[in-house]
């Protein structure tokens, strides 16, 4: 081999070697290293890995927890602990007992009658006690009484026959035949009632004006029986 080639190859190898030297480290400032370290940390997948605020809270009361049996404290061997949490526990379930109950009883209200044992008031009178009541603000009187001379109302139009007993959804699924196109508001008025008559449930003016408005639209309706069966109802003559 001629000394030209040689020197050559000498010279590439030398230029690649340079070329693959890495280069020097840059070394950043504090103010630099921490512009650099906040711009990672606020990529996603940092982000994702964030524990929720709800893992944040159960951490910092297990840490409160083991506070309380720690560090020499009275009940170093957790003592306290199993207590505690006996405590939070019943307070939770008290809670439940005095908050959530009544409601859970109001929607679940059994089916009682419509009417009390007394004599029988004409729809009139239900509302004219519908509208006292209303006028000194016991809102669930004025539900019951209002749902009571929708009640009557159909009675007297012999849309529905008397009958003892008769539940509110009994009356909502048959005045829901002859007036079809208020089946939904009978349903809705029916639950209304039984969740303030029996279910304890407390009513507001928009309950009472509800009631009022269909009661006011079924006395302006004329009944329409086509594709419906005649039991339970009574037709118009």
């Amino acid at each position: 081999m001629t000394a030209a080639p040689v020197f050559a190859a000498e010279r590439a190898v030398a230029v690649l070697s340079a070329r693959l030297q890495p280069e020097p480290p840059v070394l950043p400032d504090r103010d630099e290293a921490r512009r650099w370290a906040a711009e990672e940390l606020a990529k996603a997948p940092y982000r994702e890995a964030e524990p929720s605020w709800l893992d944040k809270a159960l951490a910092e009361f297990g840490r409160w927890l083991r506070s309380l049996s720690g560090d020499g404290t009275p009940g170093a061997d957790g003592g306290y602990a199993v207590p505690l949490l006996l405590v939070i526990a019943a307070v939770v379930i008290a809670v439940a007992v005095v908050v959530v109950r009544p409601r859970l009883n109001a929607r679940r209200a059994a089916a009682q009658d419509v009417f009390d044992a007394d004599a029988a008031l004409s729809p009139d009178a239900h509302r004219g006690r519908a509208s006292a009541a209303a006028a000194r603000g016991d809102w669930s009187a004025a539900v019951v009484e209002q749902f009571r001379a929708l009640v009557r109302a159909a009675e007297e139009r012999t849309v529905l026959d008397p009958q003892p007993g008769r539940t509110a959804s009994e009356v909502a699924a048959r005045l829901g035949r002859a007036f079809g196109a208020y089946a939904r508001e009978l349903e809705e008025a029916a639950l209304t009632f039984d969740a303030v008559r029996y279910g304890g449930a407390d009513a507001g003016s928009p309950d009472h004006a509800a009631l009022a408005r269909l009661d006011a639209a079924l006395a302006g309706t004329t009944p329409d029986y086509r594709g419906t069966g005649s039991d339970a109802l009574v037709r118009p003559l």
